[in-house]
């Protein structure tokens, strides 16, 4: 069946379309078609996160903005002649490559990045260079159908409270600062992953592209708006923060607390909106009436005209857009199957000088460790009165669901009352941090990873080794150890982790004998 008969020949809109367009619009959509059906997985997954989830609620008028950015365009499209490109199947294998290391390592951003740059290196193959560079601004606004930037939050926690910070000292109200926990006279506040603006800053970054490309021409211009957007809604989101406490000061925790819901989610946004467009609008250069490309130029580039000037057959373009896919999808189904032998238990080891105690923190701690074959939860004493809390996780292989050092997993448990406060100096080459609930109850918690014979604390060096075991097809368990202890009068918690670590000796050997139940 050849391409075009994919689509209704009679339809009215199939018909007004220029001959040389047909073809290659139905192997695009036969391509299209394809590569999200080979991915469906990636492309539920979004899908869920833009429903589900408010941070993303917006990238549900992505697909809208979509088509209506190309249908700006179509007339100016329809001077251009489509052509199938063989050189851009270099990107299609990179995106191909990329949805792959993504799989080997778990991280469900690079998949979904590189499900979403198969569609946008099809498009190049089957319509050619000149049309998408006629294309090049819808399909680049394809990158906020992913769900990104949920990895800035405690970035942005930290500088909410410390924007916050800075304007109560400039109102007079007295404040301590203790991480991303403020305390004042009206009481104990957090500022939480709700409250880090990362909702605000996502949506802005998309409101604020399209808003640079529909206005203006000039690309400093551009930069500069997108920029200025950006730093005026952090700016925003601390003073947000700063007026609930305020509002709390003033009427109580309970009355802010609702003020803040109704002003941030209905109003604020809105009119911070405006704000960035008011502060733009002088600067903006592009006419109503001017076309979003022009046709003209691009049949005149040089550079266009060389890239186009070795065309490939459509059907052979379309074969290997499906191989390449086929093959990234074979590849990973291949290395996910790879396990590592496991024992059928695992206990928590005796350690000279402490013994086990019921576990019965002040507040509950429980590290997450989703995936994990094994999991272990215990706490040990000494006689000297210390106290530390042992997790211990240990897996079969690392993928999706599965990933030891993934956006969290580990010490703080999302949507608990335990939140992170800062980083503490490394012990033992683990990770330190500390740890706040509400009292404030602090502690203290160091994690190390152990895969194979290398011991480490960093996601980034985790995941890496994670790739490499599945591109070399090796079979590694990893695991995964967290030693905290809650700071506690006159026994400070970071003494007690060192006590505890002393007498347990090399982190990577004793996770070596707690997976092997030894």
């Amino acid at each position: 069946m050849p391409p075009d008969a994919i689509l209704a020949a009679g339809s009215p809109r199939w018909d007004a379309l220029p001959h040389a367009w047909r073809a290659p619009l139905g192997a695009l959509v036969l391509a299209w078609v394809g590569l999200i059906a080979l991915f469906g997985r990636e492309w539920r997954d979004m899908a869920a996160q833009w429903w589900d989830i408010s941070t993303y609620n917006h990238v549900l008028l992505v697909p809208a903005i979509l088509a209506w950015l190309v249908a700006l365009r179509r007339r100016e499209l329809a001077r251009l002649t489509p052509q199938a490109w063989g050189p851009g199947l270099l990107f299609v294998a990179a995106a191909a490559l990329l949805w792959v290391l993504g799989s080997f390592a778990g991280v469900s951003l690079a998949r979904q990045l590189g499900a979403v740059a198969m569609l946008q290196g099809a498009t190049l193959c089957l319509l050619g260079p000149r049309v998408a560079a006629g294309l090049a601004f819808p399909l680049g606004y394809m990158l906020f159908l992913v769900p990104a930037g949920e990895e800035l939050v405690p970035l942005l926690q930290l500088q909410t409270a410390r924007m916050t910070m800075a304007l109560l000292a400039l109102s007079g109200i007295p404040a301590l600062l203790d991480g991303i926990f403020i305390t004042t006279q009206a009481g104990y506040f957090k500022v939480a992953e709700a409250c880090s603006g990362i909702k605000f800053l996502i949506a802005m970054t998309a409101f604020a592209a399209l808003a640079a490309n529909l206005c203006f021409r000039s690309w400093p211009r551009r930069v500069g708006f997108v920029a200025g957007a950006l730093t005026i809604s952090v700016l925003a989101n601390g003073v947000r923060a700063w007026g609930t406490i305020v509002v709390a000061e003033v009427r109580g925790i309970e009355f802010a607390a609702g003020f803040d819901h109704i002003l941030y989610g209905w109003l604020f946004f809105a009119a911070v909106i405006v704000l960035v467009l008011a502060a733009g609008w002088r600067w903006f250069d592009r006419a109503p009436a001017d076309p979003p490309i022009d046709a003209r130029a691009i049949l005149a580039s040089k550079h266009l005209a060389a890239l186009s000037a070795h065309p490939f057959k459509r059907e052979t373009t379309l074969i290997a857009i499906a191989a390449l896919a086929l093959g990234a999808f074979g590849w990973a189904a291949a290395a996910d199957r790879l396990t590592a032998p496991l024992p059928a238990a695992i206990d928590l080891p005796d350690v000279p000088g402490w013994q086990r105690a019921d576990y019965a923190p002040a507040v509950w701690w429980e590290p997450r460790h989703r995936g994990a074959d094994h999991r272990l939860l215990g706490r040990y004493a000494n006689a000297a009165g210390d106290r530390v809390d042992v997790s211990f996780a240990l897996y079969a292989s690392q993928g999706e669901g599965r990933e030891a050092g993934g956006f969290g997993e580990g010490a703080v448990t999302p949507d608990s009352d335990w939140a992170w406060a800062a980083f503490e100096a490394p012990l033992r080459e683990g990770r330190a941090e500390r740890l706040e609930a509400p009292g404030p109850v602090q502690r203290i918690a160091v994690t190390w990873y152990r895969s194979g014979n290398a011991t480490m604390s960093s996601n980034l060096r985790l995941r890496l080794g994670a790739i490499a075991d599945k591109l070399l097809l090796r079979r590694r368990a990893t695991a995964a150890l967290i030693v905290s202890a809650e700071q506690r009068p006159e026994r400070p918690a970071r003494r007690a982790v060192e006590r505890f670590v002393a007498a347990t000796g090399d982190p990577g050997a004793w996770m070596d004998r707690v997976a092997a139940n030894r």
